[in-house]
């Protein structure tokens, strides 16, 4: 993982990002706990993260534009607008309300499509590709890690001083964000763009994907996987009500699940270079898994813990490893479109999950839907064994760029030495 700070461009870009990301980890869970409070709903609470997700239904319009400006300056912008988008926060005040914590959820939801793209684009142009899988590692853990503090900090200050404070200190988070982007001399030339419809431009994402066989098995298992995945959304909170917990336990369980995000990041290279991207990925289902099932059998609230554990290994694996492979078996000029084109292939049946689940945790039991979660899991790894059989294990060379003439050249400096940031404690 320290291979990629040895390019001082990634040092300041991973501040600014580990910033916002400390916002998020506070914002995330006090979106759904403040829903939660509002109404007493788990499925108005589950609903939260169904706004969240929307976007991703129509990420490729997104990607398109991503895909014509500029890198840092999109980072730049895209911090201080999410920054304005969570203040209307600070007007709720009841239950009658609960519309607008749901419209800056959908807005939120944007950002998470909008900036995560930005960023694959920025990082394939400033590291060698073998060192991607690094500098990956280093913010999925540092994303994953804030669970170990920020959901219980979140969950504290939403109890002490309500959920407008924790807005306020998110949106500093965003501008503090933006400072510290635009103090990282980037040297862009504008990109050109080709002289197809914009239906063309707009899809070209998604055909690179169905024309790379490994990316298109791998997203159909991801799809699979995600779907049954969103069902956790509401049913946590079914969980902890089983074994006689308030609300705000959720903080706790994340935090739990953080600390199995923190050893998967940290590991994730030496998995992904001992076997593949493809097969580190796979691996990570079968523990998903593994801990979607310990869920459902647990007869204790430790063992229910324990498979906490499993799931949050297993998740930053998951990504770390699609998202390397992704990086480098796409070309620069279309690393916006393909983010955002990953983002409505899966958040489509995350979406579809999310809703399903708000439904289901009303029915029946969390035993019920946890089981059958644990099945899809498994089918999931099932296809990819049968799909990648010859090449499950065995590393995808990357994709050869050299014709990619029209692909802007990044060259990324640090405008000072030793940029300092001050992280604000706001997901």
């Amino acid at each position: 993982m320290r291979k990629a700070f040895s390019h001082h461009g990634f040092t300041p870009l991973f501040a600014a990002l580990a910033t916002s990301m400390l916002g998020d980890s506070l914002m995330l869970i006090v979106l759904s706990m403040w829903v939660k409070s509002l109404t007493g709903s788990n499925a108005m609470a589950g609903l939260t993260f169904l706004c969240v997700v929307a976007p991703s239904l129509v990420a490729p319009v997104f990607g398109m534009y991503v895909d014509r400006v500029r890198r840092r300056p999109l980072l730049i912008w895209g911090n201080v607008a999410s920054a304005l988008v969570v203040l209307p926060l600070l007007l709720v005040r009841d239950a009658s309300q609960v519309w607008l914590v749901w419209v800056v959820a959908f807005l939120y939801g944007i950002s998470f499509v909008v900036l995560p793209a930005g960023v694959n684009g920025l990082l394939k142009e400033l590291l060698p590709e073998e060192q991607l899988v690094d500098a990956n590692s280093a913010l999925t853990t540092t994303k994953e890690g804030f669970r170990l503090v920020g959901p219980l900090v979140g969950a504290a200050l939403f109890a002490a001083v309500g959920g407008g404070a924790v807005a306020a200190l998110d949106a500093l988070s965003f501008l503090v964000a933006a400072l510290v982007i635009a103090r990282v001399r980037v040297g862009e030339a504008t990109p050109e763009r080709g002289e197809q419809h914009w239906r063309h431009e707009m899809t070209e994402g998604m055909r690179h994907l169905w024309r790379e066989p490994v990316l298109r098995h791998i997203l159909v298992a991801l799809a699979l996987t995600v779907t049954v995945l969103g069902f956790s959304e509401s049913t946590v909170f079914a969980v902890i009500d089983a074994f006689g917990k308030p609300v705000e336990f959720v903080g706790v369980v994340l935090t739990v699940q953080g600390v199995g995000a923190v050893v998967g990041g940290l590991t994730a290279p030496r998995v992904v270079r001992r076997t593949s991207e493809a097969g580190a990925l796979t691996l990570a289902l079968v523990a998903l898994a593994a801990g979607q099932a310990g869920v459902a059998l647990a007869p204790s609230l430790g063992v229910v813990m324990v498979s906490v554990v499993a799931l949050g290994w297993s998740i930053p694996v998951v990504l770390i490893g699609f998202t390397t492979l992704m990086q480098r078996r796409t070309p620069g000029r279309l690393m916006g479109r393909v983010s955002t084109a990953t983002e409505a292939v899966l958040g489509t049946p995350q979406t579809m999950g999310i809703a399903l689940g708000a439904a289901l945790v009303s029915l029946v039991s969390y035993r019920a839907i946890f089981t059958t979660m644990a099945v899809v899991t498994l089918a999931s790894v099932a296809y990819l064994a049968i799909t990648l059989r010859r090449s499950l294990f065995r590393p995808e060379p990357a994709l050869d760029t050299a014709p990619e003439t029209t692909t802007p050249t990044h060259t990324v400096v640090p405008a000072g030495v030793g940029v300092e940031v001050t992280s604000s404690v706001l997901e």
